[in-house]
């Protein structure tokens, strides 16, 4: 890679390696929400160190046992060990799943993709673990729907 590759400068709390495990399961999250539902990554999304939420548009609230499913497919990703790689490309050679609609107008034209293993790839600036056994267990802790919004907290538990 050349060296003088520009980058979008990120917040510093992104660079904030306390996050990292939760960084990384907001990934996984994002992923697990897109092929259960259909849906787009979360509309916002506010990591913190103890717990975390997403915002997800969807028609209808999850039912219980779909709030079930998607913690239990968390889990068993982040159960896989798999590595997380990050990645510099073109914006031209971006995978076509990559959701390229949330960069800052300014952004460059090389993205830093973020891969967890085989299971996402996302364009992304922040901290994250090198491999899904350093994240903990996934435990939502609440949500809440309102007009048309899908609202999750989770936090991370030591394994």
């Amino acid at each position: 890679m050349d060296s003088k590759i520009e980058i979008n400068p990120s917040s510093p709390k992104f660079q904030d390696v306390s996050i990292a495990p939760m960084h990384t399961a907001e990934h996984i999250l994002n992923r697990t929400m897109v092929n259960m539902f259909g849906c787009g990554r979360a509309r916002v999304a506010h990591i913190e160190r103890k717990k975390s939420k997403c915002d997800y548009a969807l028609p209808s609230a999850p039912t219980a046992e779909q709030v079930e499913e998607i913690e239990r497919r968390v889990n068993e990703v982040i159960g896989r060990h798999l590595n997380v790689a990050t990645e510099y490309v073109a914006r031209a050679e971006a995978p076509a799943d990559v959701d390229l609609g949330k960069l800052p107008a300014g952004a460059g034209d090389t993205l830093r993709l973020v891969r967890v293993g085989d299971y996402d790839v996302c364009a992304c600036v922040g901290a994250h673990v090198t491999n899904t056994s350093e994240i903990g267990r996934f435990r939502i802790v609440s949500h809440d729907y309102a007009d048309g919004t899908w609202r999750v907290r989770f936090k991370l538990e030591p394994l």
